[in-house]
């Protein structure tokens, strides 16, 4: 019989909801770590679906689907999980979103799954965010941080004019500002001023905590 991880990657290649409740619900209910199947389950099958996207085996629409299964798999995960704010006595809270333009929603999915695994308070706007709503929502949630991803090399200026309007509202000082995507790089993030480039979700989560740190936040 396969494992719950196993059937977690399955359920998101073959885009199976009910796979996927299943092995949340098993995994769960033999008292098994809700961290580790997001760790070993969904987020290695959401790679994988990124994977074939990028070779033409999956389109969009799957694309999408499998991308709103592993979210509601990653929220029943979470009520499960415990509250790890207490560790710092801070909640983290960041808004995230997929800058205007881009479609491609799969990498800001993992990040935001492994942000509120942290204990962070995700505020997640989806894709194809304008910037200007992606400054608004900040200040209206009091975020402490702001990470946006570009998946496309021509909606890479979204993040560039994210940075000045934080800076002609005069919040730089105020809300760390991450960027990832495949084609951002840590020149692009120095160029356009943004305080964070991350390769990955792991990546990312340990450079906002040190940033965060740092500012005496947390």
């Amino acid at each position: 019989m396969s494992t719950a991880f196993e059937e977690a990657v399955r359920s998101l290649v073959e885009q199976d909801e009910d796979l996927a409740k299943s092995a949340v619900k098993r995994h769960l209910d033999s008292g098994g770590d809700p961290l580790a199947l997001l760790n070993q389950g969904f987020i290695p099958g959401i790679t994988k679906v990124g994977e074939l996207f990028s070779f033409g085996r999956l389109f969009l629409p799957e694309l999408m689907i499998s991308a709103d299964i592993m979210v509601t798999a990653v929220e029943t995960l979470k009520q499960a999980m415990p509250d790890r704010a207490g560790e710092t006595g801070v909640k983290i809270r960041m808004v995230a979103a997929t800058v205007q333009g881009d479609l491609h929603d799969i990498g800001k999915g993992i990040g935001v799954a492994m942000y509120r695994a942290n204990g962070w308070e995700v505020f997640d706007l989806g894709r194809d965010v304008e910037a200007e709503k992606i400054v608004d929502a900040a200040v209206k949630h009091e975020a402490m941080v702001i990470g946006t991803s570009a998946l496309l090399t021509t909606t890479l200026p979204e993040q560039k004019k994210l940075e000045g309007l934080l800076a002609d509202a005069g919040l730089k000082s105020k809300i760390i500002t991450m960027v990832a995507g495949a084609p951002v790089t840590q020149r692009w993030a120095n160029r356009i001023g943004a305080d964070i480039y991350a390769e990955d979700s792991h990546d990312a989560v340990i450079k906002i905590a040190a940033s965060l740190k740092e500012r005496g936040v947390i």
